[in-house]
């Protein structure tokens, strides 16, 4: 139950920064924002990976 709950967490917490990055910095361009969007959830899924996987 608990690593449910920390996962569920940590997906809106990449979900919220994808997001407000998209917003703040990226509104019309496209391409920019998809690379962008890709490298963040590549740090998450690496920080995932690293640190919360054993929990």
């Amino acid at each position: 139950m608990a690593k449910s709950a920390v996962l569920a967490l940590y997906l809106l917490l990449m979900i919220a920064v994808v997001v407000g990055v998209d917003i703040l910095f990226f509104r019309d361009q496209f391409w920019e924002r998809l690379a962008v969007n890709v490298g963040i959830v590549l740090v998450f899924g690496a920080f995932y990976a690293r640190f919360l996987r054993d929990t």
